[in-house]
């Protein structure tokens, strides 16, 4: 499997590794595994960190915790101290080891590594949150949350080829029912 990052922020990405979560909710991160390859394709590091069942847990509850956060300030709601204080404490941590070799840049740390990059992602973002366009994605069952970049503000699909291709197909498909109605 692997993972889609088109939010435009690592800890958006994190966010979306649950998906559907208003409806039947599909669990990206299942194994401390995940985690690690997630880490390695969100180019956090280089190599998969050793991550176990209590880090899972432990990236889970910051995920979920940056997601209120992320959701109640899109609503215009105070954010929750709870889920301030896990993004907070997260963020304190170390980052990952960078080392530049001939071959290039080596990220390398443990699970704790990982959450400070996602915290520290959800931190900039929700301090910048005035100045960027944060969308939810249009598909009514998707949940993804996005940096909405486009020229003219108006990007309503996470990505094309998931959520938005469902609705130009079921667009395409209604359309051509209505006319076959009416031939």
């Amino acid at each position: 499997m692997s993972f889609i990052f088109v939010s435009g922020n690592l800890a958006l990405d994190f966010m979306g590794t649950l998906k559907w979560r208003r409806t039947e909710p599909e669990e990206l991160l299942a194994t401390p595994a995940d985690l690690g390859r997630w880490a390695v394709e969100a180019g956090v590091t280089s190599e998969e960190p050793a991550v176990d069942a209590a880090d899972l847990r432990r990236l889970r509850t910051l995920r979920e915790a940056a997601y209120r956060l992320v959701t109640t300030a899109m609503d215009g709601r105070p954010w929750p101290e709870g889920d301030l204080r896990v993004v907070n404490e997260e963020a304190a941590g170390a980052p990952p080891r960078m080392r530049l070799t001939p071959a290039g840049l080596v990220r390398s740390g443990d699970a704790g590594a990982v959450a400070s990059s996602v915290a520290r992602a959800a931190a900039e973002l929700l301090g910048e949150l005035g100045e960027l366009r944060i969308r939810e994605c249009a598909l009514e069952e998707c949940t993804r949350i996005f940096i909405d970049r486009s020229r003219g503000g108006n990007r309503q699909w996470c990505g094309m080829e998931e959520c938005g291709n469902r609705v130009k197909v079921a667009n395409y498909r209604s359309r051509k029912h209505k006319a076959a109605e009416i031939s």
